[in-house]
């Protein structure tokens, strides 16, 4: 009777001090092996069901990274949590099961993109590591270069990468060591906070005001631009100059106002429209209606009279420039986007549907935005093949919708734009910032703010259309 005491003792002593292992032991020692050491002290086994005191997981705070490009990839006690690229808005991650790889030092983290549903592997291997010089949020890398984890990635949109890790508890603030309480599914999960901390407010934008007016707002000076309303605004990168069309008469006219002289001048007439500066302000693309289709022009900003066709194609829209050589355009009936060279010929394009997937239709206000200083990302305006709840619908039943789409992933990702119909986004010049014309469900038009990885909506003022210079 009292060895079978004795026994039970044994085992609840067991199992308590299983129970109270401190979380700051289980990150400094290593996982356990499934198999005991050889030099393992004598003892009695346990009795059959049991749980093994051992982890599949090292279930510290890790931060993978690699460089070339930069990137890292945040893993938390549950596992990855965030995939941070070099010039693209975070990737939230939603963990998944958590493996042991071929050695028990080393594990696979599965999780899935929030945004897409994409699978993605993390595989950890505690040995050291030299394959990445920096993870770019310390100053240096350690002694010796050697990090103390291998890690790869796989996503199965962007591809593989590889990179180290290192332990990372400073970047993990909000942990608060608690139980799990009751869930709550009807609740929607909590908004994260944005992981834009810097970023600048335009200094020179020009919109429509609430009056339909044009102005020119540089500072805290707004300028009614002389002469009545337009379209087609395009500021220069400089922020002192603007491009804009006008009509009167069945003529159209390409126009510049020049904010220091708050003066307009007519650059050209005809039958023309959307004028674009080149990234240095030197040259003006536009289209010009010959020929019964509308052309590719091109004109030195100083001298519209040396205005000549650089593609005889017929094109919807001109979007932007992808370099000081290439313009990026829409092709006629919005069959593709199509990058225009110096020689007028198509380097390269992209089907619209293939922009725009089953979720989204071009519509006819379609504008696509190149990211500031990544060539690889846009910022499109478009409709929403099916609206979702919430969303009000503007005009024949449809609403405007806002993606991101990586050119060379084929990533797209919707930009949450809450109870409004989005349309003529543009980036601030910092690439954190998105600017769009918003309609509620009064039909109340403004222009709002947004941050390029979906949060801090707000109005940013009452005026549409609105670009964003310097």
């Amino acid at each position: 009777m009292r060895i079978a005491q004795k026994f039970q003792i044994l085992v609840c002593a067991l199992a308590l001090s299983s129970a109270f292992e401190t979380p700051y032991a289980w990150g400094q020692a290593k996982p356990a092996s499934a198999q005991p050491p050889a030099q393992a002290p004598t003892q009695k086994s346990l009795p059959a069901g049991l749980p093994s005191l051992h982890s599949k997981h090292y279930p510290i705070l890790l931060l993978a990274f690699g460089n070339q490009p930069n990137w890292n990839v945040r893993i938390g006690l549950k596992g990855p949590e965030r995939f941070d690229r070099e010039g693209y808005p975070p990737i939230s991650l939603e963990p998944g099961e958590v493996t042991q790889d071929a050695t028990p030092e080393s594990w696979i983290y599965h999780a899935k993109d929030s945004a897409t549903g994409a699978p993605v592997a993390v595989r950890v291997s505690r040995e050291a590591c030299t394959d990445a010089a920096n993870d770019t949020l310390t100053a240096a890398p350690p002694l010796g270069g050697r990090y103390s984890f291998k890690v790869s990635v796989d996503h199965a949109q962007l591809g593989p990468l590889k990179g180290c890790a290192r332990i990372a508890t400073e970047l993990f603030p909000k942990i608060n060591n608690q139980p799990d309480q009751d869930v709550d599914t009807k609740k929607k999960p909590p908004v994260p906070a944005s992981s834009v901390i810097k970023f600048q407010s335009p200094v020179a934008v020009s919109y429509f005001n609430a009056s339909q007016q044009l102005v020119f707002k540089r500072g805290p000076v707004v300028r009614d631009i002389p002469g009545g309303t337009g379209s087609d605004l395009w500021l220069s990168h400089d922020g002192k100059k603007l491009l804009f069309t006008r009509e009167a008469g069945g003529v159209r006219t390409i126009n510049e106002y020049i904010y220091d002289l708050n003066s307009v001048k007519e650059l050209l007439h005809g039958e023309v429209r959307n004028p674009l500066w080149s990234p240095d302000d030197s040259r003006v693309a536009y289209l010009n209606h010959q020929g019964g289709k509308w052309q590719l022009w091109t004109f030195p900003s100083n001298d519209p009279a040396k205005a000549a066709v650089l593609s005889a194609d017929a094109f919807e829209s001109i979007q932007g420039w992808s370099d000081p050589r290439t313009l990026l355009t829409v092709m006629a009936n919005q069959a593709g986007l199509s990058w225009i060279g110096e020689d007028g010929k198509p380097a390269q394009a992209l089907p619209i549907r293939d922009l725009c997937g089953p979720d989204f239709v071009p519509g006819a206000k379609l504008a696509v935005r190149l990211h500031p200083s990544n060539p690889d990302l846009v910022l499109v305006s478009a409709l929403f093949a099916h609206p979702p709840t919430g969303i009000p619908t503007v005009e024949n039943g449809q609403a405007g919708a806002l993606f991101l789409y990586e050119f060379r992933s084929k990533r797209r990702t919707l930009i949450p734009v809450p109870n409004l119909s989005a349309s003529e986004a543009e980036w601030s010049r910092d690439g954190f910032q998105i600017f769009l014309t918003g309609t509620d469900s009064a039909r109340r038009k403004a222009t709002y703010r947004i941050f390029w990885d979906g949060i801090g909506l707000q109005r940013y003022i009452a005026g549409t259309s609105l670009l964003v210079g310097l």
